[in-house]
């Protein structure tokens, strides 16, 4: 199938979505459970990145100012811009592509193969509805939250680190952290946890719901709705960058 063909069936799918639930308590429960397997499930892998990727932004930032009329709270301004702007929402949701997205895809691939939702079809329930509106709506309350944790423990991460290697000491970080500080750094970041929040979740959903086969095919779809997920929020990065700031 050409790409036309994929967006058009992704659309419809999107579309479908928006119907009246059958049973408005058992689509909250999927929701709440959604919401536990993206966010409780991400926790742990989010909160090392993000550590060592404010860890190793200051070691390396610290490594190129070399020139003594550079204030070393320089690094720490660096740091907090580089980890609110780039490292949170772009770098965390590649990750959260890989490990949210891959599950998805698998999930509704084996549904799928099963003839699972085919049953669900037969009974008269919206599958679109019922399987994938609760993961991409927990997926876009949940990543967000994941990536302010991810500011807050990346900019922790570079105060760690620039003390644990007398680069820097905490009140000068401190210090450097509320120096020249843009709020609308904090807003765009969101909206690009938003908008990646939506790819790595909707993707995914196509892509192991409309899986063909067995198996094999599962494996290929979530492979192939990984890298897809990947490129799009890297296409949706220098967009949102080149419209908003």
């Amino acid at each position: 199938m050409n790409f036309f063909t994929h967006f058009g069936r992704y659309i419809l799918m999107l579309k479908g979505m928006f119907s009246k639930p059958e049973n408005a308590k058992l689509y909250w429960k999927e929701f709440m459970h959604q919401c536990s397997e993206v966010g409780i499930g991400s926790l742990g892998i989010v909160s090392i990145i993000s550590v060592f990727m404010g860890a190793v932004s200051a070691v390396q930032t610290a490594y190129q100012l070399v020139s003594p009329l550079i204030s070393k709270s320089t690094i720490a301004q660096i740091v907090r811009d580089t980890v609110i702007l780039e490292f949170a929402p772009t770098l965390v949701c590649i990750v959260l592509a890989g490990v949210v997205g891959s599950k998805i895809a698998s999930e509704l691939g084996n549904m799928r193969v099963s003839e699972q939702i085919d049953a669900l079809e037969i009974m008269g329930i919206n599958t679109k509805t019922y399987l994938v509106m609760p993961k991409i709506a927990a997926a876009i309350t949940v990543v967000p939250l994941l990536v302010v944790l991810a500011m807050v423990l990346g900019i922790y991460g570079g105060r760690l680190a620039g003390s644990a290697a007398n680069i820097l000491s905490t009140d000068t970080y401190d210090k450097g952290l509320l120096e020249n500080f843009v709020p609308y750094n904090v807003t765009f970041a969101l909206i690009k946890a938003y908008t990646f929040a939506f790819i790595i979740s909707s993707i995914p959903a196509y892509y192991g719901y409309y899986v063909k086969g067995g198996s094999l095919e599962i494996g290929r779809s979530s492979t192939t709705s990984v890298v897809v997920s990947c490129i799009m929020i890297l296409l949706a990065d220098y967009i949102l960058a080149a419209m908003l700031l």
